[in-house]
């Protein structure tokens, strides 16, 4: 699944949660995050191993895997099975119309809705229940792909530009000390007092004429000014924030307003909630084997209108949890996914109801009434955050990969301007086939650094 290049960590009550990017997708030679994290020794012997870099996982970390169903069972793996091969079929698929003059469909959803209704006949052998069951599940495999798009329908996912986003080989990792030890060690080698944290920045004037105080012998383009009045002046400036942030602030956050271009990409563009909930438990229900916990509503179905009433059904969003690894390290901890508009009420609910459907919820799928509870939970809430409102980018309906390019376009736009650059873009929203993910973010901000150096 893609993950923002947000990375703040918190400390758990045991070991280490991580509230932003979660796994390095695809680590192998080509994503930039393992070549900087391998160099820096911050992997585990598993992440270094020849076969594990090689190993074509379509993007998708394939773990032991239990998958629970609404009556309180295990669903039968040959059935599950079944269901996601097919999934993956129409997935793969739907990524096979990139450039397509007439695509069959504007959107991801609506392509694989049309494709499972013309085999709904086949399905599960023709037998009801059977049927009835692969449409569950199927109906579950859209809500994974949702917090992998970062959206909360795939309806809202154009389905032309779907292909163009590049998934690396590689068995998905993660980074024994979290993934902040990444951005830690970068930071350890710059000079004591390069970067300001708790800094933020009201607007960016561009276009302008500034100068220092007392110094008339040169002017600059731009000045930054911060929440708490301080100003800085500069020739360029690297703009990194969110798209979400973008999309709310652009209009007040830059003088003069970016140019009517920019602006619709980054209204055209999508951009959503994934957000995650950890649950630890003082003893595991689950056995050692099992690394990732599954969850199906059985009278679910994608050929269905999903049920836009949140406060009865928003948990039905959550595609299931991971089972944090090693429990020596981390505690027995789930940590659960959910997207889109679900996603974002969960956010507006107190610590203890989250937690408390969240039990609810185990109870109901194990069939267990007498499940403990969590002994704490801890969840992102990514929407409410300011400066991100959201989680990550995905190319939606009515926006194209071109969008993604506009968007990372620096200004002023007249390549003659005696005085380039001086707005300069990066951030996952601003690259094109890696957009969502970690290594898109940390590629683009080398992108622009390149630009200047060319300058």
């Amino acid at each position: 699944g893609s993950c923002s290049g947000v990375i703040p960590s918190s400390p758990a009550a045991s070991g280490l949660a991580e509230m932003g990017a979660h796994w390095i997708h695809g680590p192998s030679p080509g994503n930039p995050v393992f070549c900087l994290a391998t160099r820096y020794g911050l992997l585990g012997p598993e992440a270094a191993r020849e076969e594990n870099q090689r190993a074509e996982a379509g993007g998708h970390p394939s773990l032991p895997c239990i998958t629970y169903g609404s009556s309180g069972r295990a669903l039968s793996p040959q059935a599950v099975r079944e269901a996601h091969d097919l999934f993956d079929t129409l997935l793969a698929s739907a990524r096979d119309f990139r450039g397509a003059e007439k695509p069959p469909a504007p959107s991801v959803g609506q392509y694989v809705r049309a494709e499972i209704t013309r085999r709904v006949p086949a399905l599960g052998g023709g037998k009801e229940d059977a049927r009835r069951l692969q449409l569950a599940i199927l109906a579950a495999c859209l809500k994974l792909e949702c917090c992998i798009s970062g959206t909360h329908s795939m309806d809202l996912v154009a389905l032309e530009p779907f292909g163009e986003y590049i998934s690396l080989p590689g068995l998905d990792c993660t980074f024994p000390g979290g993934y902040s030890t990444l951005p830690e060690r970068m930071l350890s080698t710059l000079p004591e007092g390069t970067v300001l944290l708790n800094k933020a920045v009201r607007t960016i004037q561009w276009q302008g004429s500034f100068r220092e105080e007392g110094d008339n012998a040169r002017d600059y383009p731009v000045r930054v000014e911060c929440e708490d009045g301080d100003t800085f002046l500069a020739d360029h400036v690297i703009v990194t924030v969110p798209l979400g942030f973008l999309k709310e602030r652009h209009q007040d956050f830059f003088q003069p307003p970016l140019p009517e271009r920019k602006a619709e990409a980054i209204r055209h563009l999508g951009f959503g909630t994934n957000n995650k909930i950890f649950l630890e438990f003082e003893q595991p229900f689950w056995e050692p084997q099992q690394q990732l916990i599954e969850v199906v509503w059985e009278n679910e179905s994608p050929l269905e209108k999903p049920s836009t009433d949140l406060k009865a059904n928003w948990f039905k969003k959550l595609i299931g949890f991971v089972v944090l690894q090693p429990p020596e390290q981390h505690g027995h901890v789930l940590c659960g996914f959910i997207a889109g508009k679900e996603s974002e009420y969960m956010e507006t609910l107190s610590d203890a109801e989250v937690l408390s459907t969240m039990t609810h919820v185990l109870r109901t799928l194990t069939g267990n009434p007498l499940l403990p509870t969590p002994r704490s939970m801890l969840r992102s809430q990514w929407h409410s955050t300011p400066y991100t409102r959201g989680s990550y980018s995905y190319v939606a309906v009515g926006s194209s990969g071109d969008d993604i390019d506009i968007l990372a376009q620096p200004l002023p736009e007249d390549p003659k301007d005696p005085r380039p650059l001086q707005l300069l873009f990066a951030g996952e929203a601003t690259h094109r086939t890696f957009y969502s993910t970690t290594h898109g973010a940390l590629l683009s901000g080398w992108r622009e650094a390149e630009r200047l150096n060319q300058l």
